[in-house]
């Protein structure tokens, strides 16, 4: 499996800093507004009112990642 680094988080400007216990986003930290932003979206897609609900929009992550084949 390929490693991707992350950048510390200390290095990120407290504005940009996101939850991120797995390191997935902190991928992103090299650019870490671009982090921020990815974050902001994924809440809203994830988490906002709409016509799927939240156990449906997860199944779907979950389809496109087995597709993608994604390792998590």
């Amino acid at each position: 499996m390929a490693y991707i680094g992350f950048t510390a988080e200390k290095m990120i400007p407290p504005d940009d800093r996101v939850p991120d216990q797995d390191n997935i986003l902190r991928i992103h930290g090299v650019h870490s507004r671009t982090m921020r932003l990815h974050y902001d979206l994924y809440k809203q897609l994830m988490y906002s009112k709409g016509p799927l609900s939240r156990i449906q929009r997860e199944m779907i992550a979950v389809v496109v990642s087995a597709e993608n084949k994604c390792r998590y």
